[in-house]
């Protein structure tokens, strides 16, 4: 090689550099990945599932919850539940919002709803469906709920008094009927529902916070709905209430007359719903005292809590009619049990142990006390029990029917007047009125007899007279001829006594026809002496041998 040539100078050998500056948008862009995903997993809040029986309207990514109109969450996926009988909705809660799943919150779709009650959810015609969250005053609840069918009328969030009203018979009473106070509405019916074990139908009940002091712990309830027609011994009644009311039912509740205001009622409270309002006023009858009555006669018109009357004054009401309570079968006679406060004939305040009411109730079977059966609406029927003295009766001591002390009883109103009516009818069935007619038939034939043998000589009597010889006798001779020829000329065939006689032989056989007619009438329909003969039905064929 030659000087002139260069020589290959060698390479330098340096360390990679570990760092460079362009790594920064890379690493901060992770970072900043990193922590929008931690605060988007974080920021969410539970995940929840709901039930309900169809998904009409829900959609995922588009139905919201909302409370009080204020979104706390979306519906995130919709499915059928494993048996197909309803639907599963999976929502995702708003950060924030775990304390309003509580025990007692409430879930159900908002949608367009129309009842008789009231009209709801149309807003929803516009802005879609919604799931409406209520929430609930208890401890922090699962994550699996069962969502409601129907809105209930008031928020649990809302103050006021919740009660709970039980019936036997639930009516035309329904969801969301106003409760009212004096015809002012202070309350709905949120629910109802059949208690199988009780057989009973159970309401929830809500008043206002501003009415609850009304409700006290001896409140009377009672039911209001449609038109209530009654018949009774107070003849009819009827009560109209408000239009509402008669479509989607009402309840009423007051204080009863005469009743001190007892303690306030508070949440939860149980109360009894009477059918109507003299249901609720009688509720508050407390019988003390049972007895057994036995009718020798129809008791037609008499019912299950009848008043019993003691000269107007209510004291009891009838309890049962059965012949489970008679001994003697044989005796025909009607039991009827009822059931008296014998302190409604006392002074206000005196107490009366019971042991000692029936040595009263003796003292007064022996001064003539008797029940009777009268008729308090003609127009009706209907009859009620009346106590009374009647001391020109026969004795009488108190007596037993198994455990049952008995009062005797007196047949009364139209039973008695049937009575009577047949007695008269029997008195008389007992007249000989076929011989009295024959033995006036006879005597006619007997007349008919003498008047022809007077005939007889009258007209021998006119020969006489009209005799040439006649007219040489005295005067005072003829004239009593002439006299008795007119006097025979009176009683014979064309005479008015004769006459006058036939009519009343044919008027006397009418009077007895009539009577025997009468008499087979009132017999066969004892009611025709009062309301008349029944026209309308076919007369009955008499027996044989009448007339």
């Amino acid at each position: 090689m030659s000087e002139s040539e260069p020589t290959a100078s060698k390479p330098e050998l340096k360390a990679a550099q570990r760092w460079n500056i362009v790594w920064v948008v890379p690493i901060l862009a992770i970072f900043i990945g990193g922590w929008m995903l931690w605060k988007n997993i974080s920021s969410e809040g539970a995940e929840i599932q709901i039930r309900f029986e169809t998904a009409d309207g829900i959609s995922a990514g588009k139905t919201e919850i909302k409370c009080r109109s204020v979104t706390v969450g979306k519906v995130t996926r919709v499915e059928l539940s494993e048996d197909l009988q309803s639907v599963e909705i999976q929502c995702r809660m708003d950060d924030g919002t775990d304390n309003l799943l509580r025990k007692g919150t409430r879930f159900w779709v908002v949608r367009p709803r129309v009842s008789a009650a009231d009209v709801s959810g149309l807003g929803t015609l516009l802005t879609g469906v919604y799931i409406e969250l209520d929430p609930g005053t208890g401890d922090l609840g699962p994550r699996k709920w069962k969502g409601r069918e129907t809105p209930p009328s008031t928020s649990s969030s809302v103050p006021g008094l919740r009660m709970t009203l039980v019936t036997d018979e639930a009516g035309s009473l329904s969801v969301g009927a106003p409760i009212y106070y004096r015809g002012f509405e202070v309350g709905r019916i949120e629910s109802r529902k059949l208690d199988p074990e009780r057989r009973r139908i159970t309401y929830s009940a809500f008043i206002g916070e501003e009415y609850q002091e009304l409700v006290r712990n001896n409140t009377k309830f009672w039911n209001t709905s449609g038109i209530d027609v009654s018949a009774g011994v107070d003849g009819f009644k009827l009560r109209t209430p408000s239009f509402q009311a008669m479509v989607s039912g009402g309840v009423s509740f007051a204080l009863l007359e005469g009743d001190e205001a007892g303690p306030q009622a508070l949440d939860g409270s149980v109360f009894e719903l009477h059918e109507d309002a003299d249901s609720a006023a009688s509720s508050t009858f407390e019988p003390t005292f049972e007895l057994l009555l036995l009718f020798d006669q129809s008791i037609r018109g008499l019912r299950i809590s009848a008043p019993v009357e003691y000269r107007g004054i209510v004291i009891g009401r009838v309890k049962s009619i059965s012949f489970d309570y008679a001994t003697d079968r044989e005796s025909h006679k009607i039991p009827v049990l009822v059931e008296i406060d014998p302190s409604a004939l006392r002074p206000s305040g005196t107490l009366v142990p019971e042991e000692d009411e029936l040595p009263i109730l003796a003292d007064a079977i022996e001064k003539g006390l008797r029940a009777t059966l009268k008729t308090g609406s003609y127009l009706t029927g209907a009859m009620f029990v009346d106590f009374d003295y009647y001391p020109e009766e026969k004795k009488e001591v108190l007596a037993y029917n198994e455990n049952y002390p008995l009062l005797p009883t007196l047949v009364s109103g139209l039973a008695q007047i049937e009575v009577k009516l047949a007695s008269i009818m029997e008195t008389i069935d007992a007249l000989p009125l076929e011989e009295t007619v024959t033995n006036i038939s006879t005597a006619a034939e007997e007349s008919k007899k003498a008047l022809a043998q007077i005939e007889g000589a009258a007209a021998a009597a006119r020969e006489t007279m009209e005799n040439p010889e006649f007219k040489a006798l005295p005067a005072d001779v003829r004239a009593s001829l002439a006299a008795l020829d007119k006097s025979v000329t009176s009683m014979g065939p064309d005479g008015n006594i004769q006459g006058d006689l036939l009519r009343t032989l044919d008027e006397l056989r009418n009077a007895i026809r009539s009577m025997e007619s009468m008499t087979d009438t009132i017999k066969d329909d004892p009611n025709s002496l009062l309301f008349g003969k029944d026209d309308s039905v076919n007369p009955r064929p008499k027996a044989a041998g009448r007339r």
